[in-house]
């Protein structure tokens, strides 16, 4: 039985410099990836100095997780311990990032998914072909791309159950991390709203296929049960770079940060620029490490903050915003751009009555971006399964250049739109809209004029720019 947890103040310390001595914090698949692709070793993939947090111990922290990107640590510690390492010339600055407020419900909004018909199981099957089918998978699974030969890392707030479903293929598991406070019981009262998301990705019945079913995952968790709190925003930079570290390729995140239980936390639209906030630098740095980052854009579309949440805002990554299986939007979708003018979200999936697993193994319907971001994930394991020479940056300018918006972006809710798997397959890029239907669309490769049509390429000119 879970016991809530005394919370205790947490705070951010970073650090003045950091020694590059030693090894990189980086696994031999990390180390292979990066030379594959030429991504340089830097500081950033050193751990932070050793002494440095010897003195935090000294000071009475308990170290929560450093980080080797922010160089710095979250840890508890008294205030007045907080106030006299302030002055300590190794630390640069301090900050609160966890109070003892408890967790405000009205902030922590969560997409709740509905029953379909109980035992229907040919419009279980329908549901789930048809929201692949929007952005045309079939054709890579028809080639037999299912995600084989790809890592990914989905990050939630809680996998109960995930260890003992039968519809998830348990050897691809990998492993689990916890970066909370609360790591007694990773599989156990924590909710599933992340074993819904990776049913998207993984989950296989006799009704049910997620998008891509023989990628290799790592589970990690970074949402805390009994508050909304800045530190939630270090735990997921501390999963960005252990995912970093594994040699993860994708990195699925269906959560974001912008309201907190303390209002003096509260973010400002300004700081979504994706320079601000560490969680949203440390996206970026993810991706230009050799990750595909795809975050949820948020479901606040209806709400008084409408905008995107970090670290939706960060530059490099896949933001996701959630349609329909008729490609419309939904209205509780984040609103961008990001305060810098950036399109957000990038792309959308269906994240529309999404047809997903729950506990009991029966399909069900869930709204919200949590939903399209997994789905969208599983598209690239395909496509990246199918190209595996290509890079993260490759990938993702493969999956943008096929959306159906790429040639208008709407710079509201859907970004460049819906992706095409197989257009962004054959490497074409969205032209203009075809008012047919959503897999029929116009795209231009080699100068030449090409429509996909369920899965097929049929040349309209040749020569024609």
């Amino acid at each position: 039985m879970h016991v809530l947890t005394i919370l205790l103040s947490v705070y951010f310390v970073a650090f003045a410099d950091k020694p590059v001595t030693g090894n990189p914090a980086l696994s031999p698949r990390a180390l292979e990836q990066r030379a594959k692709w030429n991504i340089p070793i830097d500081e950033l993939d050193y751990p932070v100095n050793s002494a440095y947090i010897d003195s935090l111990v000294a000071y009475g922290a308990t170290i929560c997780h450093t980080s080797r990107w922010m160089n710095g640590a979250t840890c508890t510690l008294s205030d007045s311990a907080a106030e006299a390492l302030s002055d300590r010339p190794f630390v640069r600055f301090i900050e609160m990032t966890r109070d003892d407020t408890q967790a405000n419900m009205t902030v922590k909004r969560r997409s709740l998914p509905a029953d379909i018909p109980t035992g229907d199981l040919q419009f279980a099957q329908k549901l789930t072909d048809r929201q692949l089918a929007l952005y045309n998978l079939h054709p890579l699974h028809e080639a037999g791309y299912y995600g084989q030969g790809i890592l990914l890392t989905v990050c939630d707030g809680g996998f109960m159950g995930v260890d003992t479903v039968p519809f998830f293929r348990h050897e691809q598991e990998l492993g689990h991390y916890d970066f909370t406070d609360d790591a007694d019981d990773f599989y156990g009262y924590t909710g599933n709203h992340g074993l819904c998301c990776l049913s998207t990705i993984s989950g296989v019945t006799g009704e049910y296929s997620g998008a891509a079913p023989e990628a290799d995952y790592y589970l990690m968790r970074s949402e805390e049960a009994e508050t909304e709190s800045p530190k939630e925003m270090d735990n997921l930079v501390a999963a960005l770079e252990k995912a970093d570290s594994l040699g993860t390729n994708i990195f699925s995140v269906s959560l974001g940060y912008a309201m907190f239980d303390n209002d003096e936390w509260t973010l400002d639209y300004s700081m979504l620029d994706g320079q601000t906030l560490r969680v949203s630098r440390a996206a970026t740095i993810a991706a230009r490490k050799g990750m595909l980052v795809c975050v949820a854009a948020g479901n606040d579309g209806n709400n008084d903050w409408h905008w995107i949440s970090a670290p939706a805002d960060a530059d490099s990554i896949l933001t996701v915003g959630a349609v329909g299986v008729d490609s419309i939007i939904g209205a509780f979708t984040s609103f961008g751009p990001s305060a810098d003018n950036r399109i957000k979200p990038d792309v959308c999936a269906v994240g529309v009555q999404t047809a997903l697993l729950k506990l009991d193994g029966y399909v069900r319907k869930g709204n919200g971006t949590s939903f399209a971001t997994p789905l969208l994930a599983g598209m690239a394991a395909c496509l990246w399964s199918a190209l595996p020479d290509e890079s993260a940056m490759q990938i993702r300018e493969r999956i943008i250049r096929s959306a159906d918006r790429y040639g208008n972006p709407d710079t509201n809710q859907y970004g460049y739109g819906i992706p095409n798997a197989y257009a962004a397959y054959l490497g074409l890029t969205t032209v203009m809209e075809s008012p047919v239907n959503a897999i029929c669309t116009k795209y231009i490769q080699d100068n030449n004029l090409y429509i996909i049509h369920n899965g097929k390429r049929y040349t309209i000119l040749g020569n024609c720019w």
